[in-house]
């Protein structure tokens, strides 16, 4: 099986390459190149057919995009092209030459103002920029495959890993480096371990590729519900168990409105990965537990 995989200069993507399974034929890409990568600029949809047309994989593992959520507000071209045209790209390619794809996206289609977990099958109701143009992206998608089960949304959020850039390694940093921090605690949701997602990708892959149906929408986060705040306790407390700081700060709960930020997030965008963990035989891991996973496997 031949895999085109994008953004492997991220975070999940170094996890996906890490975690490959054997006798996988894996194109990795990204967008300037380097070592045992090619180059690929998402925002370039000539560019992504030419690559499908190239490579003739039997999948496309869209994972890379543009994740700058506040500067996407003054960029909504560049936002639009990487996360709506790649995968239109991708899909219109595909659909030519029989392959799959299963194209990741994020909370940030729902608006957050519910106060239940968000169903694969609700309506989409982004509150920005990069929530806007994730949501194009699924509807590029789902307007080229249907429902016959080759195109795979994979929605997800508050991805972290033990390399790349994220809240965890963020507020390992300051809990270093300060005494007190503020961190939001009025928007809830829930962290997803680059080490599970990157095993859901690559199983969604598998079980499909035996030919096991599967729902064109997948939500997958670690389990559980946190806010920011919590997650930034979490982060002091287990680096100081795990030795990776001498102490922690004091963490102080401050609302939305106390941090003003470009781009408007949704207050709640807990996803309801029932029926993924149902479709994949998988339970979920507690994003606490998770998290020490990921802060143990920080590169030393």
């Amino acid at each position: 099986m031949k895999v085109l995989l994008t953004g492997c200069a991220g975070q999940l993507g170094q996890a996906l390459i890490a975690s490959a399974p054997q006798g996988l034929e894996l194109i990795a890409t990204s967008r300037n190149g380097g070592p045992g990568q090619q180059a690929l600029d998402l925002a370039n949809a000539s560019a992504c057919r030419a690559a499908v047309e190239e490579y003739q994989p039997d999948w496309v593992l869209n994972v890379g995009a543009y994740t700058a959520v506040d500067k996407a507000e003054s960029e909504p071209e560049l936002a639009e092209a990487v996360n709506a045209g790649a995968p239109e790209a991708f899909s219109a390619a595909l659909m030519q030459q029989g392959g799959r794809l299963l194209q990741l996206s994020t909370d940030f289609v729902f608006n957050g103002r519910q106060g239940d977990p968000y169903r694969t099958d609700q309506p989409r109701a982004p509150l920005g920029i990069y929530g806007l143009s994730k949501a194009r992206g699924e509807e590029a998608v789902e307007a080229a495959f249907g429902s016959e089960g080759n195109g795979i949304i994979l929605r997800t959020s508050w991805v972290i890993g033990p390399v790349g850039r994220n809240f965890a390694l963020t507020m390992l940093r300051l809990h270093r480096e300060k005494n007190a921090l503020g961190v939001v605690a009025d928007q809830v949701g829930c962290p997803s371990s680059t080490l599970n997602l990157a095993a859901v990708c690559w199983q969604t892959i598998q079980r499909r590729s035996e030919g096991i149906r599967l729902p064109a929408v997948l939500h997958w986060s670690d389990a559980g519900a946190a806010s920011w705040y919590d997650v930034a306790v979490a982060v002091g407390e287990l680096g100081v168990e795990l030795g990776l700081i001498d102490h922690s700060a004091a963490v102080n709960p401050i609302t939305t409105a106390d941090y003003p930020t470009p781009a408007k997030r949704p207050g709640y965008s807990l996803l309801d990965c029932n029926q993924t963990r149902q479709a994949l035989e998988r339970n979920g891991q507690h994003w606490r537990s998770a998290l020490r996973d990921v802060l143990t496997s920080i590169p030393t």
